[in-house]
């Protein structure tokens, strides 16, 4: 019998974590600080961090430093303002199994509680992103199973979130699920669709369901109650493995562009076609984008707002097509009034392809089509984007992806300083793990 979620969270060791999980959570660790630092100059961060210093102020559960912001607020203040930060450029990591996101909700909070203690060492801190990470995906996994409603990830990181910040305040195994089911209950089924179909800050759920972890574990250390969290205790068939298998092994992605992972594979598509046949922007005159029936709705032709790009489709592509990139420059507001761009977009047709809609489940499919002025017509194969499992981004292109975003914020001195904590993350003492909290907490 596989051990109940809680008494896994209990139990589980650094020494229990195979290599490749903890391959995974140093990789992670060095993306989600570079979308972290770029992040941190959105509008969007800034009206979070504003709100956490006025509305979370530290307390008995002690301090707590917003993430690349420096911001003294509690631990749930943290964890809401650093999860907003990552989830306002659209870059982290994720799963396209669960159709969401846990690094974004994961290590802000997880910061938070490191902060507090001041104490951890770093297999500390890989133990409680192994939690975190696993219990995500597999309540998120059964979420999507058993709910008729698409939810955002902070509806299931949240239950993550709460399991992991229970371990690290100690609790007992019966503390940590109540903690799950505080999370659980109290955590946002905000409505993931509705933010596809209309952009806004909202994005995909992490700033509420990040503080609501936060604080359904230090409700249950308190002796609050509020198990069973269904996700873990009434979908056995995601939790009999645990374990013995790793999710966050096996579903963990990472992005190579800024935007949705539904429009991936078609800006894939699009950067083969233009480089195989030789084109230049000037000379595309329609794009098809055949997809599945969701990404149709990220539509975005003519994006106003950072929000609208991030969940945009024709527009990316066309970014694609007319720079050959979709990286951190592309992110600037006037990109959104780039001529070249606008008028490639607006030649955009989205087709909602069933077959690809029927095979897009854990991966993401799409096809794309180029007519140039001259009436030809190239036409891509059919495609899932780079950063699955299955076509992973290399170490060195997390590198340079890390790079590009943080550079630029924090300087090459603290950013190379960071990537080299990053990658022995687990090893460091106390000591020097306190410093790389200081290096990704200090302002940017």
């Amino acid at each position: 019998m596989p051990p109940a979620f809680h008494d896994f969270a209990a139990t589980l060791s650094y020494e229990d974590l195979p290599q490749d999980v903890l391959r995974v959570l140093r990789r992670s660790f060095l993306d989600t600080m570079g979308v972290a630092a770029v992040a941190s100059t959105t509008e969007m961060a800034g009206i979070a961090r504003r709100a956490a210093v006025a509305l979370f102020g530290s307390g008995q559960a002690g301090s707590a430093r917003i993430l690349m912001q420096g911001a003294i607020v509690s631990p749930a203040g943290a964890a809401m303002a650093g999860a907003f930060t990552i989830d306002s450029v659209d870059a982290h990591d994720g799963s396209s199994p669960c159709k969401g996101h846990a690094g974004s909700a994961v290590f802000p909070a997880l910061m938070a509680m490191a902060d507090v203690s001041a104490n951890l060492h770093g297999t500390d801190f890989a133990t409680l992103l192994a939690i975190a990470y696993e219990v995500s995906y597999r309540a998120g996994l059964a979420q999507h199973a058993t709910c008729a409603d698409y939810h955002t990830s902070g509806a299931w990181t949240s239950i993550g979130v709460a399991v992991a910040c229970a371990r690290a305040l100690h609790c007992t195994p019966d503390q940590i699920r109540q903690a799950a089911g505080i999370g659980e209950y109290h955590g946002p089924r905000s409505q993931m669709m509705r933010c596809i179909d209309h952009p806004t800050m909202l994005r995909d759920g992490v700033g509420w369901g990040a503080p609501s972890g936060v604080t359904a574990a230090y409700l249950a250390q308190m002796g609050f109650t509020g198990a069973p969290a269904l996700t873990c205790e009434q979908a056995p068939e995601f939790w009999s493995d645990l374990g013995e298998r790793w999710r966050l092994v096996e579903d963990t992605h990472y992005k190579a562009y800024p935007c949705c992972r539904w429009a991936h594979p078609a800006i894939d598509a699009a950067q083969d076609l233009m480089r195989n046949h030789g084109l230049h922007h000037s000379q595309i005159a329609g794009v098809k984008i055949h997809t599945f029936h969701n990404a149709t709705r990220l539509a975005g032709h003519t994006p106003a707002t950072p929000d609208e790009f991030a969940y945009a489709i024709a527009f990316p592509v066309a970014t694609m097509i007319v720079r050959g990139q979709v990286g951190a420059p592309e992110l600037a507001t006037e990109t959104l009034q780039d001529a070249d761009i606008l008028r490639i977009s607006n030649a955009t047709q989205l087709i909602d392809d069933p077959h690809f809609t029927k095979i897009s489940v854990g991966k993401r499919w799409a096809s794309v089509s180029l007519t140039t002025s001259d009436g030809r017509t190239v036409t891509s194969e059919p495609r899932t984007p780079r950063g699955d499992v299955d076509m992973p981004l290399s170490d060195t292109e997390i590198s340079d992806k890390f790079h590009l975003f943080a550079d630029p914020i924090l300087g090459e001195a603290r950013a190379g300083r960071i990537e080299t904590f990053a990658g022995s993350f687990d090893s460091l003492d106390a000591r020097d793990f306190a410093h790389l909290l200081d290096l990704c907490l200090s302002p940017s």
